[in-house]
């Protein structure tokens, strides 16, 4: 029987452990939701010790740059068939035009991310680059409904997204074909403004859309101010042609609307 162990069982890891465990995969996991504890050595090993296939979604720290789990463990994972879920904030601002996994990493703000994210492939890793994340109580649709959504008024910024479901199916595939190892960009098929999805939520909604903000007035947090700051599009055509990987939700609005069916 397959056997995974994953590093930070958080909100998509979960659903890339529920997806294998229903095709008969053993997981085991750190985490508040995982029954490893990170900090307890022997029994990380110990598990560790029965598993080929090996996935991290720990970030780097964001104060010392450093990643966690190759500092601790990095001997110990070393011959497994490694993966980990990176950002495509390695790929920095774009001014709106496409990259791919070609495209050069180091140039944006996420200094660590882009660290950890090569240290990762320099040990023959699976490394999943993942835009902006959304998915059950985590879409435009809540952001809207608890006032939280947001309009900035920056003609021609454009980001990439992907619904979590669709993070799950494409690192699955890899683990079940054994993929290569190397960079894997896992985002949706239409990159658009915040602005078109906040608005098309609204419609779903029956809510009038937030009024436009510029970036002075919105008062941003300087997190956040570093996600508008950047603007680009993302290619998935690898995945698609290695991982043989489509997204059940090419675009937004499919994603959106599955996720409001959902609610009942």
């Amino acid at each position: 029987m397959a056997r995974l162990f994953i590093f930070g069982l958080g909100y998509t890891a979960r659903r890339i452990a529920a997806s294998l465990q229903a095709l008969g995969w053993e997981v085991d996991a750190t985490g508040s939701a995982g029954n490893v504890d990170f900090d307890e050595g022997d029994a990380v090993r110990e598990a560790l010790a029965g598993c080929i296939h090996v996935l991290s979604s720990v970030p780097p720290d964001r104060d010392s740059g450093r990643d966690p789990v190759l500092d601790t463990y990095g001997k110990d994972i070393e011959g497994k068939r490694l993966g980990y879920l990176s950002s495509t904030g390695v790929y920095g601002d774009q001014q709106g035009a496409w990259v791919d996994e070609h495209s050069p990493t180091g140039v944006g703000r996420r200094n660590a991310r882009t660290e950890a994210d090569a240290r990762w492939m320099a040990m023959e890793t699976r490394v999943f680059r993942l835009p902006g994340i959304y998915g059950p109580g985590r879409s435009a649709l809540d952001r809207v409904r608890d006032g939280r959504a947001r309009r900035i008024d920056l003609p021609g910024q454009v980001f990439s997204r992907v619904h979590v479901d669709d993070i799950a199916a494409g690192v699955v595939a890899a683990f079940r074909q054994d993929a290569p190892p190397g960079a894997f960009n896992l985002g949706d098929d239409l990159p658009a403004s915040g602005n078109i999805v906040t608005e098309y939520a609204c419609r779903l909604l029956g809510i009038e859309p937030p009024a436009m903000e510029t970036l002075e007035e919105a008062n941003l947090s300087e997190m956040a101010r570093g996600f508008y700051s950047e603007n680009r599009r993302v290619a998935n055509g690898k995945a698609k042609r290695v991982l043989d990987w489509r997204p059940r939700y090419p675009t937004y609005k499919e994603g959106l609307a599955s996720l409001l069916g959902a609610e009942g």
